[in-house]
Protein backbone atom coordinates (compact mmCIF):
# COMPACT_ATOMS: atom_id res chain seq x y z
CA UNK A 1 0.00 0.00 0.00
CA UNK A 2 1.07 3.67 -1.06
CA UNK A 3 2.93 5.45 2.05
CA UNK A 4 3.01 2.34 4.03
CA UNK A 5 5.79 1.11 6.47
CA UNK A 6 7.31 -2.63 7.09
CA UNK A 7 7.16 -3.68 10.94
CA UNK A 8 11.14 -5.09 11.70
CA UNK A 9 9.73 -7.25 14.23
CA UNK A 10 6.71 -9.08 12.14
CA UNK A 11 7.08 -7.29 8.75
CA UNK A 12 3.78 -6.17 8.59
CA UNK A 13 3.36 -3.32 6.80
CA UNK A 14 1.10 -0.42 9.00
CA UNK A 15 0.41 3.64 7.69
CA UNK A 16 3.00 6.05 8.92
CA UNK A 17 0.85 7.03 11.84
CA UNK A 18 0.25 3.35 13.15
CA UNK A 19 3.56 2.43 12.83
CA UNK A 20 5.48 3.45 16.35
CA UNK A 21 2.26 2.46 18.50
CA UNK A 22 2.28 -1.10 16.48
CA UNK A 23 6.42 -1.64 16.96
CA UNK A 24 5.68 -0.75 20.70
CA UNK A 25 3.47 -3.37 21.50
CA UNK A 26 5.44 -5.96 18.89
CA UNK A 27 7.97 -5.64 20.95
CA UNK A 28 6.44 -5.80 24.36
CA UNK A 29 4.95 -9.40 23.62
CA UNK A 30 7.51 -10.58 22.10
CA UNK A 31 5.79 -12.59 19.61
CA UNK A 32 7.72 -15.42 17.33
CA UNK A 33 7.59 -14.31 13.52
CA UNK A 34 6.80 -17.43 12.11
CA UNK A 35 3.49 -17.66 13.91
CA UNK A 36 2.54 -14.06 12.15
CA UNK A 37 3.43 -15.53 8.96
CA UNK A 38 1.78 -19.01 8.80
CA UNK A 39 -1.86 -16.95 9.53
CA UNK A 40 -0.87 -14.44 6.48
CA UNK A 41 -1.83 -15.35 2.94
CA UNK A 42 -1.15 -14.26 -0.27
CA UNK A 43 2.23 -13.05 -1.65
CA UNK A 44 3.33 -12.35 1.43
CA UNK A 45 4.11 -15.91 2.61
CA UNK A 46 5.11 -16.94 -0.25
CA UNK A 47 7.92 -14.67 -0.54
CA UNK A 48 9.15 -16.00 3.53
CA UNK A 49 11.61 -18.83 2.53
CA UNK A 50 11.80 -21.89 4.85
CA UNK A 51 15.70 -20.89 5.77
CA UNK A 52 14.40 -17.49 7.12
CA UNK A 53 11.89 -18.81 9.21
CA UNK A 54 14.64 -21.27 10.57
CA UNK A 55 16.93 -18.00 11.39
CA UNK A 56 14.27 -16.24 12.91
CA UNK A 57 13.01 -19.38 15.20
CA UNK A 58 17.14 -20.07 16.31
CA UNK A 59 17.10 -16.45 17.30
CA UNK A 60 14.18 -16.87 19.05
CA UNK A 61 15.03 -19.41 21.16
CA UNK A 62 18.91 -18.14 21.96
CA UNK A 63 17.28 -14.74 22.91
CA UNK A 64 14.70 -16.98 25.60
CA UNK A 65 17.64 -18.83 26.84
CA UNK A 66 19.70 -15.19 27.19
CA UNK A 67 17.33 -14.85 30.08
CA UNK A 68 17.89 -18.21 32.40
CA UNK A 69 22.14 -17.72 31.54
CA UNK A 70 24.76 -17.24 34.17
CA UNK A 71 25.26 -13.53 34.49
CA UNK A 72 28.90 -12.93 34.01
CA UNK A 73 29.08 -9.15 33.77
CA UNK A 74 29.44 -8.74 37.51
CA UNK A 75 32.61 -10.76 38.08
CA UNK A 76 34.06 -11.25 34.22
CA UNK A 77 36.46 -8.95 34.58
CA UNK A 78 37.89 -10.21 37.79
CA UNK A 79 38.07 -13.70 36.64
CA UNK A 80 40.17 -12.88 33.94
CA UNK A 81 43.92 -12.49 33.65
CA UNK A 82 44.14 -10.92 37.02
CA UNK A 83 42.46 -7.49 35.70
CA UNK A 84 40.75 -6.90 39.05
CA UNK A 85 41.25 -2.71 38.46
CA UNK A 86 38.32 -3.20 36.13
CA UNK A 87 35.65 -4.87 38.39
CA UNK A 88 32.29 -3.59 39.11
CA UNK A 89 32.98 -1.98 42.55
CA UNK A 90 29.20 -2.93 43.26
CA UNK A 91 29.58 -6.13 43.31
CA UNK A 92 29.79 -7.33 47.33
CA UNK A 93 33.46 -9.09 47.83
CA UNK A 94 31.95 -12.17 49.11
CA UNK A 95 30.69 -12.66 45.13
CA UNK A 96 34.12 -11.31 43.75
CA UNK A 97 36.09 -14.02 46.17
CA UNK A 98 33.87 -17.08 43.86
CA UNK A 99 36.01 -20.24 43.36
CA UNK A 100 36.81 -20.49 39.53
CA UNK A 101 38.36 -24.09 39.27
CA UNK A 102 38.36 -26.59 41.22
CA UNK A 103 42.13 -26.04 43.06
CA UNK A 104 40.43 -22.58 44.18
CA UNK A 105 37.73 -24.43 46.30
CA UNK A 106 38.74 -23.77 50.34
CA UNK A 107 37.33 -26.76 52.68
CA UNK A 108 34.95 -29.70 51.71
CA UNK A 109 38.14 -32.46 51.00
CA UNK A 110 36.13 -35.30 51.98
CA UNK A 111 33.64 -34.22 49.30
CA UNK A 112 35.66 -32.41 46.56
CA UNK A 113 39.40 -33.06 47.59
CA UNK A 114 41.79 -34.83 45.60
CA UNK A 115 41.27 -38.53 44.84
CA UNK A 116 37.67 -38.27 45.20
CA UNK A 117 35.18 -39.98 43.08
CA UNK A 118 33.45 -36.07 42.32
CA UNK A 119 36.82 -34.55 41.83
CA UNK A 120 37.52 -37.08 39.57
CA UNK A 121 34.20 -37.07 37.47
CA UNK A 122 34.55 -33.15 37.34
CA UNK A 123 37.82 -32.97 36.09
CA UNK A 124 36.48 -34.86 33.38
CA UNK A 125 34.23 -32.65 32.21
CA UNK A 126 31.30 -34.85 33.72
CA UNK A 127 28.88 -33.39 35.63
CA UNK A 128 26.39 -35.91 37.94
CA UNK A 129 23.36 -34.70 38.95
CA UNK A 130 23.41 -33.86 42.82
CA UNK A 131 22.46 -32.28 45.81
CA UNK A 132 24.57 -29.68 47.45
CA UNK A 133 23.46 -29.80 51.22
CA UNK A 134 25.19 -27.70 53.97
CA UNK A 135 24.72 -24.75 55.79
CA UNK A 136 24.98 -21.21 54.60
CA UNK A 137 27.90 -19.43 53.58
CA UNK A 138 29.85 -22.97 53.16
CA UNK A 139 30.29 -22.78 49.73
CA UNK A 140 27.41 -24.62 47.92
CA UNK A 141 26.61 -21.59 45.44
CA UNK A 142 30.48 -21.35 45.09
CA UNK A 143 30.33 -24.88 43.95
CA UNK A 144 27.96 -24.24 41.18
CA UNK A 145 30.71 -21.60 39.83
CA UNK A 146 33.27 -23.45 39.42
CA UNK A 147 30.59 -25.91 37.59
CA UNK A 148 29.60 -22.94 35.44
CA UNK A 149 33.25 -22.29 34.83
CA UNK A 150 33.49 -26.20 33.64
CA UNK A 151 30.51 -26.23 31.41
CA UNK A 152 31.89 -22.45 29.95
CA UNK A 153 35.03 -24.14 28.68
CA UNK A 154 33.23 -26.85 26.73
CA UNK A 155 30.95 -26.02 23.43
CA UNK A 156 28.62 -28.74 24.31
CA UNK A 157 27.40 -27.90 27.83
CA UNK A 158 25.60 -25.17 28.86
CA UNK A 159 24.77 -23.70 32.57
CA UNK A 160 21.38 -22.53 34.01
CA UNK A 161 21.33 -20.82 37.44
CA UNK A 162 17.86 -19.97 38.89
CA UNK A 163 16.67 -19.49 42.51
CA UNK A 164 13.53 -21.08 43.88
CA UNK A 165 12.83 -17.79 46.03
CA UNK A 166 12.50 -15.64 42.66
CA UNK A 167 11.62 -18.95 40.12
CA UNK A 168 8.07 -20.82 39.37
CA UNK A 169 7.31 -23.94 37.44
CA UNK A 170 6.66 -22.02 34.35
CA UNK A 171 10.16 -20.75 35.02
CA UNK A 172 11.66 -24.19 35.15
CA UNK A 173 9.40 -25.50 31.67
CA UNK A 174 10.93 -22.40 30.15
CA UNK A 175 14.57 -24.23 30.78
CA UNK A 176 13.81 -27.52 30.18
CA UNK A 177 11.98 -25.91 26.37
CA UNK A 178 14.97 -24.62 25.47
CA UNK A 179 17.14 -27.78 26.93
CA UNK A 180 15.06 -30.13 24.47
CA UNK A 181 16.22 -27.55 21.40
CA UNK A 182 19.52 -27.56 22.58
CA UNK A 183 19.42 -31.55 22.80
CA UNK A 184 19.23 -31.42 19.40
CA UNK A 185 22.30 -29.81 18.53
CA UNK A 186 24.10 -32.44 21.17
CA UNK A 187 24.39 -29.71 23.82
CA UNK A 188 23.58 -30.40 27.30
CA UNK A 189 21.98 -28.33 29.31
CA UNK A 190 23.28 -28.19 33.71
CA UNK A 191 20.49 -26.54 35.70
CA UNK A 192 21.80 -25.33 39.07
CA UNK A 193 18.24 -24.73 41.52
CA UNK A 194 19.47 -22.56 44.37
CA UNK A 195 17.23 -23.29 47.62
CA UNK A 196 15.35 -26.01 45.60
CA UNK A 197 13.99 -27.05 48.98
CA UNK A 198 11.43 -23.67 48.74
CA UNK A 199 9.90 -25.58 46.05
CA UNK A 200 7.08 -27.93 47.53
CA UNK A 201 7.18 -31.89 46.64
CA UNK A 202 4.77 -31.76 43.81
CA UNK A 203 6.56 -28.85 42.03
CA UNK A 204 9.61 -31.04 42.84
CA UNK A 205 8.09 -33.80 40.91
CA UNK A 206 8.40 -31.48 37.56
CA UNK A 207 12.35 -32.06 38.05
CA UNK A 208 11.52 -36.18 37.38
CA UNK A 209 11.07 -37.02 34.04
CA UNK A 210 13.57 -34.79 32.99
CA UNK A 211 16.37 -35.48 35.27
CA UNK A 212 15.57 -39.49 34.11
CA UNK A 213 15.96 -39.06 30.55
CA UNK A 214 18.63 -36.81 30.98
CA UNK A 215 17.39 -33.34 29.44
CA UNK A 216 18.61 -31.27 32.10
CA UNK A 217 21.13 -32.52 34.69
CA UNK A 218 19.98 -30.87 38.06
CA UNK A 219 22.40 -29.43 40.76
CA UNK A 220 20.36 -28.49 43.43
CA UNK A 221 21.56 -26.58 46.34
CA UNK A 222 19.18 -26.51 49.97
CA UNK A 223 20.32 -25.75 53.36
CA UNK A 224 17.43 -28.20 55.12
CA UNK A 225 17.76 -31.91 55.30
CA UNK A 226 16.83 -33.58 51.92
CA UNK A 227 15.18 -36.32 53.59
CA UNK A 228 12.37 -34.10 54.88
CA UNK A 229 12.34 -31.06 52.20
CA UNK A 230 13.23 -33.23 49.10
CA UNK A 231 11.03 -35.46 47.16
CA UNK A 232 12.35 -39.26 47.88
CA UNK A 233 11.57 -40.00 43.97
CA UNK A 234 14.33 -36.79 43.41
CA UNK A 235 16.44 -38.20 45.57
CA UNK A 236 17.02 -41.14 44.26
CA UNK A 237 18.13 -40.11 41.13
CA UNK A 238 20.79 -37.46 42.49
CA UNK A 239 23.58 -37.97 44.42
CA UNK A 240 23.31 -35.95 47.98
CA UNK A 241 26.70 -34.34 48.89
CA UNK A 242 26.97 -33.30 52.41
CA UNK A 243 28.93 -30.21 52.75
CA UNK A 244 30.14 -29.63 56.40
CA UNK A 245 30.84 -26.18 57.97
CA UNK A 246 34.16 -24.47 57.57
CA UNK A 247 36.47 -24.66 59.90
CA UNK A 248 38.34 -21.49 61.24
CA UNK A 249 41.55 -22.22 59.25
CA UNK A 250 39.25 -22.37 55.63
CA UNK A 251 37.26 -18.72 56.89
CA UNK A 252 40.96 -17.45 57.48
CA UNK A 253 41.84 -18.75 54.20
CA UNK A 254 39.31 -17.02 51.98
CA UNK A 255 40.20 -13.86 54.41
CA UNK A 256 43.84 -14.13 53.63
CA UNK A 257 42.81 -13.95 49.78
CA UNK A 258 39.82 -11.26 49.76
CA UNK A 259 43.05 -8.90 51.85
CA UNK A 260 45.33 -10.30 49.03
CA UNK A 261 42.99 -9.32 45.86
CA UNK A 262 42.16 -5.78 47.58
CA UNK A 263 44.27 -3.21 45.80
CA UNK A 264 44.09 -0.87 48.90
CA UNK A 265 44.74 -3.27 51.55
CA UNK A 266 47.95 -5.03 52.68
CA UNK A 267 47.68 -8.07 55.89
CA UNK A 268 50.01 -7.24 58.24
CA UNK A 269 51.94 -9.08 61.48
CA UNK A 270 51.83 -5.93 63.21
CA UNK A 271 51.81 -2.14 62.36
CA UNK A 272 55.22 -1.84 62.95
CA UNK A 273 56.63 -4.42 60.79
CA UNK A 274 55.33 -2.15 57.91
CA UNK A 275 57.45 -0.75 55.60
CA UNK A 276 56.14 1.79 52.98
CA UNK A 277 56.97 0.32 49.19
CA UNK A 278 59.58 2.22 47.32
CA UNK A 279 57.52 2.19 44.10
CA UNK A 280 55.10 4.70 45.66
CA UNK A 281 52.08 2.54 45.44
CA UNK A 282 50.91 3.22 48.95
CA UNK A 283 47.95 0.97 50.32
CA UNK A 284 44.90 2.60 51.92
CA UNK A 285 44.25 0.11 54.94
CA UNK A 286 46.76 -2.33 57.21
CA UNK A 287 44.88 -5.09 58.33
CA UNK A 288 46.25 -6.92 61.07
CA UNK A 289 46.86 -10.77 61.13
CA UNK A 290 45.08 -11.14 64.41
CA UNK A 291 42.40 -9.08 63.90
CA UNK A 292 41.18 -11.10 60.66
CA UNK A 293 41.97 -14.61 63.14
CA UNK A 294 39.12 -13.01 65.45
CA UNK A 295 36.53 -12.65 62.39
CA UNK A 296 37.70 -16.19 61.51
CA UNK A 297 36.45 -17.36 64.67
CA UNK A 298 33.42 -15.53 65.53
CA UNK A 299 32.18 -16.23 61.66
CA UNK A 300 30.52 -19.84 62.62
CA UNK A 301 31.52 -21.34 59.39
CA UNK A 302 29.64 -18.57 57.23
CA UNK A 303 32.16 -17.19 54.89
CA UNK A 304 29.68 -14.90 53.54
CA UNK A 305 29.38 -13.46 56.97
CA UNK A 306 33.13 -13.05 57.65
CA UNK A 307 33.58 -11.25 53.74
CA UNK A 308 30.62 -8.83 54.52
CA UNK A 309 32.14 -8.00 58.12
CA UNK A 310 35.62 -7.83 56.22
CA UNK A 311 34.04 -5.67 53.24
CA UNK A 312 32.86 -3.33 55.70
CA UNK A 313 35.40 -2.58 58.07
CA UNK A 314 37.55 -1.93 54.72
CA UNK A 315 35.21 0.59 53.22
CA UNK A 316 35.20 2.76 56.51
CA UNK A 317 38.52 2.90 56.58
CA UNK A 318 39.29 3.93 53.39
CA UNK A 319 36.64 6.45 53.03
CA UNK A 320 38.33 7.64 56.25
CA UNK A 321 41.62 7.98 54.79
CA UNK A 322 40.80 9.88 52.12
CA UNK A 323 39.15 12.05 53.98
CA UNK A 324 42.23 12.71 56.08
CA UNK A 325 44.96 11.55 53.80
CA UNK A 326 47.66 10.79 56.36
CA UNK A 327 48.94 7.95 55.05
CA UNK A 328 48.10 3.76 55.45
CA UNK A 329 44.82 3.53 58.20
CA UNK A 330 45.50 0.57 60.48
CA UNK A 331 42.21 -1.97 60.27
CA UNK A 332 42.36 -3.10 64.07
CA UNK A 333 40.09 -5.44 65.80
CA UNK A 334 37.91 -2.97 66.89
CA UNK A 335 36.78 -1.88 63.27
CA UNK A 336 35.97 -5.30 62.93
CA UNK A 337 33.79 -5.55 65.36
CA UNK A 338 32.24 -2.54 64.39
CA UNK A 339 31.47 -4.65 61.26
CA UNK A 340 29.97 -7.56 63.42
CA UNK A 341 28.09 -6.71 66.68
CA UNK A 342 27.82 -10.42 67.82
CA UNK A 343 28.79 -13.72 67.41
CA UNK A 344 27.15 -15.49 64.72
CA UNK A 345 25.07 -18.36 65.56
CA UNK A 346 23.58 -20.50 63.05
CA UNK A 347 20.34 -21.86 64.77
CA UNK A 348 17.11 -22.97 62.63
CA UNK A 349 13.87 -22.31 64.23
CA UNK A 350 12.38 -25.01 62.55
CA UNK A 351 14.61 -26.99 60.90
CA UNK A 352 17.44 -29.65 61.10
CA UNK A 353 19.66 -27.53 63.84
CA UNK A 354 16.43 -27.06 65.69
CA UNK A 355 16.18 -31.19 66.43
CA UNK A 356 19.73 -31.49 66.57
CA UNK A 357 20.11 -28.89 69.83
CA UNK A 358 17.08 -30.25 71.19
CA UNK A 359 17.98 -33.97 70.77
CA UNK A 360 21.45 -32.80 71.95
CA UNK A 361 19.99 -31.90 75.33
CA UNK A 362 17.90 -34.98 76.04
CA UNK A 363 21.08 -37.45 75.28
CA UNK A 364 22.81 -35.08 78.28
CA UNK A 365 20.48 -35.44 80.57
CA UNK A 366 20.46 -38.89 80.18
CA UNK A 367 23.87 -39.86 80.30
CA UNK A 368 24.18 -37.51 83.65
CA UNK A 369 26.43 -34.87 81.47
CA UNK A 370 24.98 -31.61 83.93
CA UNK A 371 27.44 -29.60 81.93
CA UNK A 372 26.56 -30.65 78.12
CA UNK A 373 23.07 -30.30 79.48
CA UNK A 374 23.71 -26.95 80.88
CA UNK A 375 25.87 -25.51 77.71
CA UNK A 376 22.90 -27.17 74.84
CA UNK A 377 20.26 -25.53 76.79
CA UNK A 378 21.52 -22.19 76.82
CA UNK A 379 22.79 -22.34 73.69
CA UNK A 380 19.34 -23.28 72.20
CA UNK A 381 18.27 -20.27 73.96
CA UNK A 382 20.23 -17.65 73.00
CA UNK A 383 20.02 -18.89 69.15
CA UNK A 384 15.96 -18.16 70.09
CA UNK A 385 14.62 -21.25 70.75
CA UNK A 386 10.84 -20.68 72.08
CA UNK A 387 11.42 -21.35 75.89
CA UNK A 388 8.22 -23.66 75.95
CA UNK A 389 9.19 -26.05 73.34
CA UNK A 390 12.36 -26.92 75.82
CA UNK A 391 10.77 -26.99 79.06
CA UNK A 392 8.20 -29.49 77.56
CA UNK A 393 10.98 -31.33 76.37
CA UNK A 394 12.84 -31.74 79.76
CA UNK A 395 9.42 -32.78 80.78
CA UNK A 396 9.03 -35.71 78.88
CA UNK A 397 13.06 -36.36 79.55
CA UNK A 398 11.45 -36.37 83.56
CA UNK A 399 9.15 -39.34 82.85
CA UNK A 400 11.24 -40.95 80.31
CA UNK A 401 14.68 -40.90 81.65
CA UNK A 402 14.22 -40.52 85.26
CA UNK A 403 10.82 -42.34 85.83
CA UNK A 404 10.58 -43.86 89.07
CA UNK A 405 13.91 -43.47 90.33
CA UNK A 406 12.65 -40.43 91.27
CA UNK A 407 8.85 -39.04 91.96
CA UNK A 408 9.45 -35.67 92.77
CA UNK A 409 11.53 -35.19 89.02
CA UNK A 410 8.23 -34.64 86.66
CA UNK A 411 7.06 -32.67 89.71
CA UNK A 412 9.66 -30.05 89.10
CA UNK A 413 9.99 -30.67 85.32
CA UNK A 414 5.83 -29.42 85.35
CA UNK A 415 7.03 -26.89 87.79
CA UNK A 416 9.29 -25.11 85.60
CA UNK A 417 6.91 -24.90 82.30
CA UNK A 418 4.05 -23.21 84.43
CA UNK A 419 7.32 -20.67 85.88
CA UNK A 420 7.96 -20.50 81.58
CA UNK A 421 4.10 -19.42 81.00
CA UNK A 422 3.80 -17.40 83.59
CA UNK A 423 7.38 -15.27 83.42
CA UNK A 424 8.59 -15.61 79.61
CA UNK A 425 12.12 -14.64 78.29
CA UNK A 426 14.75 -13.47 79.33
CA UNK A 427 13.79 -14.15 82.88
CA UNK A 428 12.65 -18.47 82.41
CA UNK A 429 16.21 -18.74 81.47
CA UNK A 430 17.38 -19.65 84.92
CA UNK A 431 14.34 -21.79 85.01
CA UNK A 432 15.36 -24.31 82.48
CA UNK A 433 19.30 -24.25 83.29
CA UNK A 434 18.30 -25.31 86.45
CA UNK A 435 15.63 -27.53 85.78
CA UNK A 436 18.14 -29.44 82.98
CA UNK A 437 20.77 -29.63 85.61
CA UNK A 438 18.40 -31.00 88.08
CA UNK A 439 16.90 -33.87 85.65
CA UNK A 440 20.35 -34.74 84.52
CA UNK A 441 22.03 -35.16 88.36
CA UNK A 442 19.11 -37.22 89.18
CA UNK A 443 19.27 -41.00 89.34
CA UNK A 444 17.84 -42.51 86.06
CA UNK A 445 15.43 -45.26 85.16
CA UNK A 446 14.08 -45.90 82.32
CA UNK A 447 11.99 -49.30 83.34
CA UNK A 448 8.40 -47.95 82.94
CA UNK A 449 9.42 -46.05 79.01
CA UNK A 450 11.05 -49.76 78.08
CA UNK A 451 8.17 -51.73 79.51
CA UNK A 452 5.62 -49.48 77.67
CA UNK A 453 7.69 -49.85 74.32
CA UNK A 454 7.16 -53.49 74.92
CA UNK A 455 3.07 -53.07 75.25
CA UNK A 456 2.98 -51.37 72.24
CA UNK A 457 5.16 -53.63 70.45
CA UNK A 458 3.27 -56.77 71.46
CA UNK A 459 -0.22 -54.79 70.19
CA UNK A 460 1.68 -54.05 67.24
CA UNK A 461 2.55 -57.74 66.22
CA UNK A 462 -0.43 -59.30 67.59
CA UNK A 463 -2.07 -61.32 65.67
CA UNK A 464 -5.88 -61.80 64.66
CA UNK A 465 -7.84 -59.91 66.80
CA UNK A 466 -7.56 -58.85 70.53
CA UNK A 467 -8.38 -60.86 73.40
CA UNK A 468 -11.42 -60.08 74.90
CA UNK A 469 -11.68 -58.10 78.83
CA UNK A 470 -11.56 -60.79 81.13
CA UNK A 471 -15.83 -60.68 82.46
CA UNK A 472 -14.74 -60.56 86.19
CA UNK A 473 -13.11 -57.24 85.27
CA UNK A 474 -15.70 -55.65 83.57
CA UNK A 475 -18.14 -53.31 85.34
CA UNK A 476 -22.01 -54.81 86.00
CA UNK A 477 -23.66 -51.26 84.90
CA UNK A 478 -27.40 -53.36 84.34
CA UNK A 479 -28.60 -56.61 85.60
CA UNK A 480 -28.27 -57.82 81.99
CA UNK A 481 -24.79 -57.49 82.50
CA UNK A 482 -24.70 -58.98 85.96
CA UNK A 483 -26.46 -61.81 84.47
CA UNK A 484 -24.31 -61.90 81.97
CA UNK A 485 -21.41 -62.54 84.37
CA UNK A 486 -19.73 -59.24 84.54
CA UNK A 487 -17.57 -58.23 87.59
CA UNK A 488 -18.61 -62.05 88.58
CA UNK A 489 -15.97 -62.97 91.59
CA UNK A 490 -14.28 -59.77 91.60
CA UNK A 491 -12.64 -58.95 95.08
CA UNK A 492 -10.75 -55.94 96.54
CA UNK A 493 -7.50 -58.05 97.43
CA UNK A 494 -4.23 -57.67 96.17
CA UNK A 495 -3.08 -60.07 92.97
CA UNK A 496 -1.54 -62.39 95.20
CA UNK A 497 -4.38 -62.94 97.55
CA UNK A 498 -7.46 -62.63 95.16
CA UNK A 499 -6.90 -65.63 93.14
CA UNK A 500 -7.90 -63.54 90.25
CA UNK A 501 -6.00 -63.32 86.66
CA UNK A 502 -5.80 -59.55 85.83
CA UNK A 503 -4.26 -59.91 82.21
CA UNK A 504 -6.23 -61.14 78.90
CA UNK A 505 -6.75 -65.19 78.09
CA UNK A 506 -3.37 -66.59 76.87
CA UNK A 507 -1.48 -63.83 77.94
CA UNK A 508 -1.73 -64.70 81.84
CA UNK A 509 2.68 -65.41 82.27
CA UNK A 510 3.53 -62.22 79.80
CA UNK A 511 5.60 -59.56 81.87
CA UNK A 512 6.44 -56.48 80.02
CA UNK A 513 9.01 -55.72 82.59
CA UNK A 514 10.75 -58.56 81.86
CA UNK A 515 13.36 -58.59 79.20
CA UNK A 516 12.37 -62.41 78.07
CA UNK A 517 8.74 -62.36 78.66
CA UNK A 518 6.40 -64.77 76.92
CA UNK A 519 4.38 -63.22 73.70
CA UNK A 520 2.23 -65.75 74.16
Amino acid sequence: MDGSVACPVCNREFRKDQIEDHVNKCLFLNTQPEKSVTKRTGSFFNSVSPKEKRIKTENSLNNNAQKYKEPQSSNSTLNSNGKEENADKSVPLAEQMRPLSLDDIVGHKAAFGAGTMLRSMLEQNKIPNMILWGPPGCGKTSMANVIAQICKKQKNMRFVKMSATMSGINDVKEVVKIAKNEAQFKRQTVLFMDEIHRFNKLQQDSFLPHVENGTIILIGATTENPSFSLNNALLSRCKVVVMEKLTVEDVMLILERAVAKNKEAVLVDTENKFECPTDGDIPRCLVERASLRWLAEVSDGDARVALGALELALTARAGAVRLHETGPALLTLDDIKDGIKRSHMLYDHHGEEHYNTISAIHKSIRAGDDNAALYWTTRALHGGEDPLYIARRLVRAACEDIGLADHTAIVEAVSCLQGCQHVGMPEADVLLAQCAVRLARAPKSREVYVAMQRCQRSLKEAKGPLPPIPLHLRNPTTKLMKDIGYGKGYNLRHKDESGLTYMPEGMEDVDFFRDDESRG
